[in-house]
């Protein structure tokens, strides 16, 4: 039981984030993560033209 109390009492004393910190917060991941998967997407593409003018020399 003591557990269960001190998991309450520490839930308790946490500081939510404001629905604006939170549309921020979310907007920063979602951008970042296209950022990310677009150079991803631009390293894999470029990987794959070059492989494939070395496998079939065109």
């Amino acid at each position: 039981m003591r557990f269960l109390r001190d998991t309450i009492d520490e839930l308790r004393k946490v500081v939510w984030p404001t629905p604006q910190e939170l549309y921020r917060y979310t907007l920063v991941v979602v951008v970042t993560v296209g950022v990310i998967a677009l150079f991803i997407f631009g390293v894999d593409s470029a990987l794959t033209q070059l492989s494939q003018h070395f496998i079939y020399k065109k």
